[in-house]
């Protein structure tokens, strides 16, 4: 196996626990994760869709099946999380969090885009 696999595999792998662990935190004890969406006007009756997502696409980008859906559903999440829970840019860990879930996007946005460039190969 080249390197630059291993290292692809490895990455995705990371990334992808991150989502899972949050959808099984979620699962575990879904209230403080209702009271932060309350408090931050979202409604709690997207918590079973944020579940599903964080745990389907995780695991999807885990085994890299439908790389470019899953990846891009999850970098779409990012983006709708900074936008929804971290807009407080003034406060330093808020702005900190911002700028992580965009940087997370990102990196979501390259898997998806160089995976579907390798469908075109």
């Amino acid at each position: 196996m080249e390197i630059g696999t291993i290292v692809t595999v490895a990455g995705r792998s990371l990334l992808a626990l991150l989502f899972i662990l949050a959808g099984a935190a979620k699962i575990a004890g879904p209230q403080p994760f209702l009271d932060h969406m309350a408090a931050h006007h979202i409604p709690g009756l997207l918590l079973p869709l944020v579940i599903a997502l964080e745990l389907g696409a995780g695991a999807s980008l885990l085994i890299g099946w439908q790389l470019p859906f899953a990846a891009g559903a999850l970098a779409l999440f990012c983006v709708a999380t900074a936008l929804g829970f971290h807009l407080d840019l003034a406060d330093k860990a808020e702005r900190t969090l911002f700028i992580k879930d965009l940087a997370i996007a990102g990196a979501l946005m390259v898997i998806a885009a160089g995976a579907l460039a390798q469908k075109q190969v």
